[in-house]
């Protein structure tokens, strides 16, 4: 690795200003789970001067309810919202996407915010000493279109004339599941609205901007959340598909229903077609082979990804049913 400085910041407002003064020559860096990484492989073209280090911030990392909503810290890790107990029993598709995150020892480290804002996982992008100069890193093309494309996009790309490179979390589905909003050191903004497919970005994030809270609201009476993944194996691995949902019922019939999946588009993916068939209906074995149906309808896979459709598919009708059974 090269050198760079290194900066504790002790408020957010210091992070801010430390990223004003180095623009685009500097990082944020929490857990480093993600950011060490890159920076050891070179995979980008301009290498960081400074590294902005948040975990110095003082309340950062807490965990509570408040106001109606679970209110996560940014510096809150991975470990730590799988174990807790209120999470795991009120919004359990958070805490199984936590615990279903890499390694215990990368989840003791990783955290929430960083989970979220990852880059992608691309091998063309990620590729050491910068060998493949890809559209997300404003180059020419999007080498998976015509190379190894086994887990990129099946919905489609993104960004001018096509990046296929898909959003890797674990934590992202169950958040937009959950309809989540994430506070920054600038803004709200809803969950939906968050992620971004731009040159080096995969977040609406600006240059001096940071996550500084996660807010979930408090699931309705008669609601159930779930997360299933399926990986090459089982700890370690970012998804080959991962899959979230919160649906609520009343009378035995489905009031309202958000499922997304991830690692199958360039942004966590909302199956709408999915919920709005789900809608007013029991929950059954039709209903959700239906609503699994609509959730792949628009899917055009490529040449060596088509598999991912059915296990796609099958996460939905999956996680459909869990929510009947929990």
């Amino acid at each position: 690795m090269r050198k760079f400085k290194h900066i504790n910041a002790r408020t957010v407002d210091e992070a801010v200003a430390a990223l004003r003064r180095y623009g685009d020559k500097a990082c944020v860096i929490a857990g480093g789970t993600d950011l060490l990484g890159k920076m050891k492989d070179e995979i980008l073209p301009r290498y960081p001067e400074a590294l902005i280090n948040i975990k110095t911030i003082p309340g950062l990392d807490a965990v509570r309810e408040e106001k109606g909503h679970l209110r996560i810290g940014a510096l809150a890790t991975l470990e730590d919202i799988a174990d807790n107990p209120m999470i795991q029993s009120r919004y359990p598709a958070l805490a199984q996407a936590a615990g279903r995150t890499a390694s215990p020892h990368l989840r003791a480290m990783g955290t929430i915010g960083g989970n979220l804002c990852q880059d992608i996982r691309c091998w063309y992008y990620r590729n050491p000493n910068n060998r493949f100069p890809c559209l997300r890193k404003g180059g020419g093309r999007c080498y998976a279109i015509e190379g190894d494309n086994r887990y990129h996009s099946i919905f489609g790309g993104s960004v001018e004339e096509g990046c296929y490179a898909v959003h890797p979390g674990d934590t992202a589905p169950a958040l937009v599941a959950l309809n989540a909003e994430i506070v920054t050191s600038r803004r709200t903004v809803g969950i939906d609205d968050f992620f971004l497919v731009d040159v080096q970005k995969s977040t609406i994030l600006d240059g001096d901007e940071i996550v500084t809270e996660i807010r979930v609201p408090k699931p309705p009476k008669g609601s159930r959340s779930t997360f299933l993944k399926v990986a090459i194996r089982k700890s370690i691995d970012f998804p080959i598909v991962n899959c979230a949902a919160s649906i609520t019922a009343a009378s035995g019939k489905v009031e309202s229903a958000r499922i997304c999946l991830n690692a199958v588009y360039v942004k966590p993916y909302r199956a709408v077609h999915a919920e709005e068939g789900l809608k007013g209906r029991i929950i059954d074995e039709a209903s959700a082979e239906e609503a699994a149906d609509a959730a792949v309808a628009d899917a055009k896979p490529m040449e060596r990804n088509r598999y991912m459709v059915q296990i796609a598919r099958t996460l939905v009708c999956r996680s459909i049913l869990t929510c009947r059974k929990t």
